[in-house]
């Protein structure tokens, strides 16, 4: 699988701008950027409880 060339992700970006408009991008950007710091916490979160039911084991 390759990355998108330059002028292909500008057409994405294009097309993204003509479905959503201008004023709506902010606001995808936003719940995309929380959307991905709970996944993160999440994660985080699941390493702790791992780590601790391996202290408990011990």
């Amino acid at each position: 699988m390759h990355f998108p060339l330059p002028w292909q992700l500008l057409l994405i970006l294009l097309v993204i701008l003509i479905v959503f408009g201008a004023s709506k991008l902010p606001e995808l950007g936003r719940g995309l950027g929380e959307g991905i710091r709970n996944f993160k916490k999440s994660l985080s979160e699941e390493d702790k409880k791992e780590l601790e039911g391996k202290k408990e084991e011990q």
